[in-house]
């Protein structure tokens, strides 16, 4: 039987989500509590990749087992869990679906301050930049959804069997003083830092140091940028997953706790 796990996390202690020898990561340290639970070996997997430090304000991985469980799984999971892994539902699915492979549409944020705040610092990214080109940001992040190779925003583009994307929406919001920012990105896949890459370039548009054709002309595959310099990892986080037949609420609080976003915090820039 396979079952769907609705999770989030904050990543900061963690090498990332995919279980690997070089550190601590998200999938092993769920699979060693399963196991803890189960009593048997345990492979569980997720609905894609994160980098070192990134969060997950929602995330989905399966496991199979031979027969359901007679105990409150979700309960008994956070118990052993460490604090920064939440399970927030367990769904027994019917049929084989996959977590990864069926996943329709991923979204992610990410989080900028421009001043210094110890309180923010493993949630939020760092930039102390003063007077951003706001304007031309957005005019830059409105030609994303109209190209779909980016071979030239990604740092291994060879490691990928196609480098096609399909951008549905990304978008710039705001705080209310101008000194926080939130970007939002939604596709069907990603490459390697791709979205940290985005950010790295559109926060260059802000400066000045990168005009709006130049970036044009990397979504156009028309030439490759000098440089790739990712956006700090802290500031990103996998937001929305959905999938043909489960389309979850994010559960918002989670973050919200730690971002203070209230509905009508973040002002579309």
């Amino acid at each position: 039987m396979r079952y769907f796990f609705h999770i989030g996390y904050n990543g900061t202690n963690y090498r990332g989500w995919q279980r690997h020898p070089y550190g601590v990561n998200v999938q092993q340290t769920i699979e060693d509590c399963l196991q803890r639970i189960l009593k048997v070996p345990t492979s569980i997997v997720g609905c894609g990749r994160t980098d070192a430090q990134v969060h997950a304000s929602q995330f989905f991985f399966h496991l199979d087992v031979e027969k359901p469980w007679e105990f409150d799984m979700r309960f008994r999971l956070n118990k052993v869990l460490p604090p920064d892994i939440a399970v927030f539902d367990i769904n027994p699915m019917e049929g084989m679906p996959h977590a990864r492979f069926d996943a329709t549409q991923r979204s992610y944020d990410y989080f900028i301050h421009t001043y210094k705040n110890p309180f923010l610092s493993d949630v939020s990214s760092l930039y102390l930049i003063k007077n951003l080109n706001l304007d031309k940001m957005k005019e830059a992040t409105a030609l994303l959804p109209l190209y779909s190779d980016y071979r030239y925003l990604c740092i291994t583009p060879a490691e990928h069997d196609s480098t096609i994307c399909q951008i549905t929406s990304a978008s710039w919001y705001a705080d209310k003083n101008g000194d926080r920012l939130r970007f939002q990105i939604s596709a069907n896949r990603y490459l390697s830092r791709m979205i940290r890459i985005i950010v790295g370039k559109l926060l260059q548009i802000g400066t000045g140091s990168l005009s709006v054709d130049e970036f044009r002309s990397y979504l156009a595959a028309e030439r490759a940028p000098k440089a790739l310099t990712p956006a700090y990892p802290q500031g990103l986080y996998l937001s929305k997953v959905t999938y043909p037949y489960l389309d979850l609420t994010p559960c918002t609080s989670f973050s919200e706790a730690l971002l203070d976003q209230a509905n009508d915090y973040w002002h579309t820039i």
